[in-house]
């Protein structure tokens, strides 16, 4: 799953949404600040290529545990 910069502030905010997460739960489980998180979904900030592995790994790991449905349509 590659992450396109431009639509990320919606991405984040739908995989949050599917997994029922807080930006405080989604930031405890990719190792990164509340804030970080905050500032994707505002589009304030693009993601470090460290943070946009970690993220595209979270999400990866979630769809193989059928927890996650990115193909464009609900669950």
């Amino acid at each position: 799953m590659a992450i396109d910069d431009q639509n990320l502030p919606e991405l984040v905010k739908e995989v949050r949404r599917q997994l029922s997460l807080s930006q405080e739960d989604l930031a405890r489980e990719l190792g990164i600040s509340f804030a970080t998180v905050n500032r994707w979904e505002n589009g304030l900030v693009k993601p470090s290529k460290l943070a946009k592995a970690q993220f595209d790994n979270f999400c990866a790991k979630m769809i193989r545990q059928g927890k996650l449905n990115l193909s464009g349509g609900d669950k």
